[in-house]
């Protein structure tokens, strides 16, 4: 076939599926408020979901308009992109896989599919044939559209998540009136730094705090990364108002800490959480008096 043919016809029967999306909004539109993708999302009314529906379709007829069936980001999608998020997000939230919300899309086609077999029956094959394509490859290009926009929310819910895991993982106690501390347990890395610098900063104007612990006895390693992102922490605190002091520096570690040359010289550390709880109090002038009777076992 002469390559001008081929066009023309492609030509045409995206014209007709066009003009049949148009003609047909309204019962597609019904159709899809039943189907899964769309009655699990729009729980308010059904008609909120043929509202939906309608959006979808209107906007299937300008990609077709158009003639870029197969570009997810042809411009017709544009007024739905953010309803397709919401969908996509939804399904993702009810614990449907990416090939599942891809296979509650596909399920759209059918419905379709037979209404336009149904205009085009007295057709010829030829034609009818290159219509469903057009239909078959615009559909295709949808589920593309939401199967992409289903996997970056995906990618954003696993982001929410890994960022209230660092910040459940990185509790600030308030020790005493003026003294809070932040026990760290686990590996440090660039992320967890920042959320400790931020949680332990927010804790030091909330609670008023002249001193501030951080007690890495729970860190297995340290590296000039980790110790940079202490001193950055500390001269941030500092800046406050709050005096950071490091406690639980084991033995491995302040090696390590040597042999990197890093210098420390202006950081106050403690061996452990009790010591430092101890320099603050004295630093704050409190007095801590041993009321256990002499000479009585301790358990």
């Amino acid at each position: 076939m002469p390559e001008h043919a081929a066009d023309t016809k492609a030509g045409t029967s995206t014209g007709e599926v066009r003009d049949f999306l148009r003609h047909r909004r309204e019962q597609i539109a019904q159709r899809w408020a039943d189907e899964p993708v769309f009655r699990t999302v729009f729980t308010v009314s059904r008609d909120e979901a043929v509202e939906a529906g309608r959006a979808v379709v209107d906007a299937l007829a300008e990609v077709a308009d158009s003639g870029r069936t197969e570009d997810p980001d042809a411009a017709g999608f544009a007024p739905v992109r953010d309803q397709l998020a919401r969908m996509a997000a939804a399904r993702a939230q009810a614990g449907l896989s990416t090939g599942q919300v891809s296979s509650e899309l596909a399920a759209l086609r059918p419905p379709v599919e037979n209404l336009l077999l149904a205009d085009v029956r007295d057709a010829p094959a030829e034609h009818v044939r290159a219509c469903t394509t057009t239909l078959s490859v615009l559909m295709g290009t949808l589920r593309v559209l939401v199967t992409q926009t289903a996997l970056s929310e995906g990618q954003e819910l696993i982001d929410r998540q890994r960022l209230q895991l660092l910040e459940v993982a990185t509790p600030v106690i308030k020790l005493w009136d003026g003294i809070v501390a932040v026990p760290l347990v686990g590996t440090l890395d660039s992320a967890r730094s920042q959320v400790v610098m931020e949680t332990l900063l927010e804790a030091v104007v909330e609670q008023r705090a002249r001193f501030a612990i951080l007690d890495i006895t729970g860190v297995p390693t340290v590296d000039s990364l980790v110790a940079q992102h202490l001193m950055k922490t500390v001269a941030a605190a500092r800046l406050m108002g709050a005096e950071c002091i490091v406690s639980g520096i084991r033995p491995a570690i302040a090696q390590t800490i040597v042999h990197l040359g890093l210098d420390l010289g202006t950081v106050v550390t403690r061996a452990g959480l009790a010591d430092a709880l101890g320099h603050a109090l004295d630093r704050l002038g409190a007095e801590i008096v041993d009321t256990s009777p002499k000479g009585t076992d301790q358990r």
